[in-house]
């Protein structure tokens, strides 16, 4: 069955890969950049000063930690223990990958860290502002961009994704869980004061 599930992931891999545009690459390898995404970042960090206000430091270390956590299970401990070539890597669909300015990625890339990071943001943002902002939801598009621009290049399966996005996901709602208890616990200091 693991067998079978490789060969489709491999297969899925190379159909998604197979779907780039010479106008596209250098669009996609930018999307993949962390450093691309700093005006959006900073844009985000506005929002929450503007809810939150003073006490906008508790989502932010909230937020800070669920990347950490996301960050450090998919590339601390998954990649060195599943040690899961990425395409750009792997013997047998190497030949066939499509990589854009010579860029392969480490050796292992099962789970995707951007994946994990950027659905961790996705996540946390839509948790905290569901209720009051229906423009949170836009970011798991965000998300799936980012995430498919890593097949695009030629360093992540689908597989690597999806897992990927599923640590981000927990990580965030953990996180989102333990600011609701700071927040609660802040509120009943205030009270009491």
């Amino acid at each position: 069955m693991t067998d079978q599930l490789i060969a489709w992931d491999k297969a899925l891999f190379r159909f998604l890969n197979e779907l780039h545009h010479p106008q596209l690459d250098q669009v996609m390898y930018q999307i993949s950049q962390t450093y691309f995404w700093i005006p959006f970042y900073a844009l985000l960090l506005y929002l929450l000063a503007r809810k939150f206000k003073t006490s906008a430091w508790a989502p932010i270390i909230c937020i800070a930690l669920a990347i950490g956590i996301s960050d450090r299970i998919t590339s601390g401990v998954m990649k060195p223990y599943f040690e899961r070539h990425r395409p750009s890597h792997d013997a047998t669909v190497q030949e066939f990958v499509h990589t854009v300015n010579g860029y392969r990625g480490g050796q292992f890339g099962f789970a995707s860290s951007h994946a994990a990071n950027t659905f961790a943001v996705a996540t946390f943002f839509w948790l905290l502002f569901r209720d009051s902002s229906k423009w949170a939801l836009w970011l798991f598009p965000w998300a799936m961009l980012v995430s498919y621009s890593r097949i695009y290049l030629g360093v992540h399966f689908p597989a690597d994704i999806i897992v990927g996005g599923l640590v981000g996901i927990v990580s965030a709602a953990g996180s989102f869980y333990l600011s609701n208890v700071l927040d609660k616990k802040l509120v009943a200091r205030r009270n009491l004061s």
